[in-house]
């Protein structure tokens, strides 16, 4: 079982969210809505949450493949419901910038992985959303 626990930190809704190992992140909400603009806000977190779930996939599957992987920068841009509450992901896209001496056709087929079998959050996002996905590599 995951256990986060999150604590208010002002009287609006700046928070912070703590893991079982004491890792935290701040989230907020935006002025808009009353928010401070303090952290990243919920919705935010998911598409980051994507990214770095994505990302750890890619690492590792670069790695059996014993590609050279110098670094990796990942962009997650989401597409939510107009005027719904609440407001769900509708289209997620994510690009993949691989840097290093990479073979094209093994950066292609571990970003195929990530997304479309090993990432829990793209997974669990694909339920509502069209998830896509595009890569370069960078030598």
């Amino acid at each position: 079982m995951i256990k986060i626990e999150l604590s208010r930190l002002n009287d609006a809704f700046h928070m912070e969210a703590r893991n079982e190992a004491g890792k935290t992140v701040q989230m907020d909400s935006s002025p808009e809505s009353g928010g401070s603009d303090l952290g990243m806000r919920p919705m935010q977190m998911l598409l980051a949450a994507m990214g770095g779930c994505s990302a750890i996939d890619v690492i590792t599957i670069l790695k059996k493949q014993r590609q050279n992987l110098k670094d990796i920068k990942i962009t997650v841009t989401g597409e939510r419901e107009k005027d719904a509450t609440p407001s769900l992901y509708t289209e997620v896209h994510a690009h993949f910038k691989l840097y290093g001496d990479i073979d094209t056709e093994k950066a292609e087929k571990a970003v195929n992985l990530s997304i479309e079998k090993y990432c829990s959050v793209a997974k669990t996002l694909e339920k509502t959303a069209k998830i896509t996905y595009s890569f370069e590599v960078i030598r």
